[in-house]
């Protein structure tokens, strides 16, 4: 795979890491496209501005947005009304840029200059209590969605860092805890059972002399 044209495409993407294009995120998207396995009109919240870049970037023809992955909107963020909040924090392990701040039956918040509208915390919410608004009337501008984008990306492999950080920690953990268990369940060797194995080896060793001096 080309990595240097993988970054390219990935640089002309909105970062939202949204999945509507139909990967898991934006980085594998611009893997899919160098591969030829994707087509560049997958991506709603890059718009047609973003598909007209990715095709003067790969020497194509444009085309117009697919309408099967999403239609291009005014940008948005997710609202959380607060007073229906439960603190199960769902919409926090959704998030793919650490915009929602809150802790284990405490109210979430938003951090509306960090969240990309992405409305991947809306579906895991048991109450129903966000909701997306739009913080624009028209599609920014494409100069707007890169700087954005470039934002986004950092928050984004932030998070995949520290998540990575956080499982190393809960893999030592039980493996500390798997070597003291097996340790606990291991009965300790007595004095008298070093004394019954003394006495073995010693017999042992007594038979075979016996049997020495009788041959």
């Amino acid at each position: 795979m080309n990595f240097d044209l993988v970054t390219r495409i990935d640089r002309m993407l909105p970062q939202t890491q949204c999945t509507r294009c139909g990967y898991p995120a934006c980085l594998p998207y611009a893997q899919a496209i160098a591969r030829g396995e994707a087509d560049i009109d997958q991506c709603p919240p890059g718009g047609q501005a973003g598909v007209d870049a990715l095709a003067a970037l790969l020497g194509r023809d444009s085309k117009p947005l697919n309408a099967g992955y999403g239609v291009e909107v005014p940008p948005t963020i997710a609202v959380i009304e607060e007073g229906l909040c439960i603190g199960c924090t769902k919409c926090i392990q959704a998030c793919p840029v650490d915009a929602i701040v809150g802790a284990a039956k405490r109210m979430h918040s938003i951090l509306s200059a960090e969240c990309t509208g992405c409305e991947l915390c809306i579906a895991p919410c048991p109450v129903d209590c966000i909701s997306m608004t739009a913080f624009a009337v028209e599609p920014l501008p494409r100069f707007d969605i890169l700087n954005r984008a470039d934002h986004a990306r950092r928050r984004f492999d932030a998070r995949n860092r520290r998540l990575d950080r956080d499982r190393s920690v809960r893999d030592a953990k039980r493996a500390s805890a798997q070597t003291a268990a097996a340790r606990a369940s291991t009965p300790p060797i007595t004095r008298s059972a070093v004394l019954e194995a003394i006495a073995r080896g010693k017999a042992r060793r007594k038979a075979g002399t016996d049997d020495t001096s009788g041959s």
